[in-house]
């Protein structure tokens, strides 16, 4: 590393710099303001827009427990405004996912002044990979985990009258959603973690059994219910992503000397 002159930042000796600029503590916080407001009138419009088709978007989300629940069998709501109430949360959890690219962009802006000249290059795929998994990993709560918690806790309250309202199955869905949502940026955050240098393949695996352990807690941690079913569903693809990203760690990181 070359010296730099008084007020600048330092140089790599490649000529590479960091976009580093000097913003006082007040100037970052009003840059996360400037972000979270953004990323909250993204949200917004994604509601507008989904607020007309919240009734044939919650049709295709109670599809796992009507197949599960005996024939004839629906939700159940306990108040008259419930129905109204669920659809605003479904329409505002369809908002948050139209919205993720909105949001993302918002966060690679708010930590892109830290980077290297040639990692801001990297905003396409930064926005696009993490939009992908986030929205996989919704579609994979949906498609698989969510049938899989259903069918167990149905199966524990067997031989007794199941009547599960819409707002209990609809806050447990959308927790399921947005946590695997969540879950699933492990691979693209240790891709980033490693190209900047921060962690190694070889340290991710040294890693792995302290990595199982954290995983656990904090499934115990997200999940919506006590049980080991649910608990699960989030801990195992966290270790499966927790695995590719030892692989991504190992083909994309930043070389060791």
């Amino acid at each position: 590393m070359t010296a730099s002159s008084e007020g600048q930042l330092p140089e790599i000796e490649s000529g590479e710099t960091r976009g580093l600029e000097r913003m006082s503590l007040i100037e970052h916080l009003d840059e996360l303001r400037k972000r979270l407001t953004i990323s909250a009138a993204a949200i917004f419009v994604g509601f507008l827009g989904s607020w007309y088709f919240a009734p044939t978007i919650f049709k295709w989300l109670e599809r796992p427990i009507l197949q599960a629940l005996p024939p004839g069998e629906q939700l159940a709501f306990t108040d008259l405004s419930g129905p109204f109430m669920l659809y605003i949360k479904v329409a505002l959890l369809a908002g948050i996912f139209l919205a993720a690219p909105v949001i993302l962009l918002q966060v690679w802006l708010f930590i892109r002044p830290g980077l290297f000249d040639s990692e801001r290059n990297l905003a396409l795929p930064f926005i696009f990979f993490t939009s992908v998994f986030f929205v996989a990993g919704g579609y994979f709560g949906y498609l698989i985990a969510f049938p899989m918690v259903v069918k167990f806790l149905l199966g524990v309250g067997e031989g007794f009258k199941q009547v599960v309202t819409i707002q209990t199955y609809f806050s447990m869905m959308s927790k399921i959603l947005l946590g695997l949502g969540l879950v699933f940026e492990i691979p693209m955050l240790i891709f980033f973690l490693a190209r900047l240098g921060i962690v190694s393949a070889r340290q991710l695996v040294r890693w792995y059994k302290w990595a199982i352990l954290v995983i656990f807690v904090v499934a115990a941690i997200i999940t919506p219910t006590p049980d080991i079913a649910t608990q699960s569903v989030f801990a195992v693809p966290m270790m499966l992503l927790y695995g590719l990203g030892i692989v991504v760690a190992a083909l994309f990181g930043r070389k060791e000397d």
